[in-house]
């Protein structure tokens, strides 16, 4: 009996290695493979949801799509009341702020990459920044066609006086999710966020980036 345990554990641990294999989703330790074990192999099967026009065929796929852009949509919503009245033109601002304040400085393409955006909106965010006082720039000392970017005293002030407005909105956008719920959110979002950013640091020509993911995706 006890022999038949292990070697079902064994067999466990060989299908978790195969899983890493095709995703990579899951730290290669022992805590990994409690956290693959219990995602799926909760012991009770889920109910699959309804939703609009899924007895019309669509697709599992659109609707996550559609709610992704929906959730995008809503929180942009919730920040543009929190930066009401503010020195703030968008959450934007806010969010690259809060990474010079907590990374430090960075040259203008890493805190443009960080933030997923494309480099003309980045510029325009940094700019703006720059104009009101909250970040500045300084010339590389290893290469004089690099800035630097780092937050001033005026945008940290600025920063940590809308904080608790911005924490609020950030509350809200999680609705009534209960803990578990936010954690198993979380860790949905991180698989997601490993499979799509590797893509994104490739900074594949957009003629060929939907192509070059399916190949990944297959």
């Amino acid at each position: 009996m006890k022999y038949k345990i292990i070697k079902d554990i064994i067999d466990l641990v060989d299908e978790f290695e195969l899983a890493q294999n095709n995703s990579n989703s899951y730290e290669n330790n022992v805590n990994g493979f409690k956290q693959w074990v219990v995602e799926n192999f909760s012991g009770q099967e889920k109910e699959e949801p309804n939703w609009e026009g899924k007895e019309n065929g669509r697709s599992a796929e659109s609707v996550i799509n559609t709610q992704i852009v929906h959730m995008n949509r809503y929180a942009k919503s919730y920040t543009k009341s929190a930066l009401l009245n503010s020195d703030f033109a968008t959450q934007e601002d806010i969010i690259y702020l809060i990474n010079l304040d907590a990374f430090g400085e960075m040259t203008k393409t890493e805190l443009i990459r960080k933030n997923v955006h494309e480099k003309p909106v980045g510029i325009q965010i940094i700019n703006r920044l720059i104009k009101i006082g909250f970040v500045e720039q300084t010339d590389s000392l290893t290469d004089k066609r690099s800035k630097y970017i780092s937050i001033t005293n005026k945008g940290k002030i600025a920063l940590k006086n809308q904080m608790e407005k911005i924490r609020q909105a950030s509350a809200i956008v999680t609705g009534d999710l209960s803990y578990n719920e936010k954690m198993e959110l979380i860790r949905i979002l991180n698989k997601l966020e490993h499979f799509h950013n590797p893509i994104y640091e490739r900074n594949i020509a957009t003629e060929n980036l939907l192509q070059e993911a399916m190949k990944l995706k297959n």
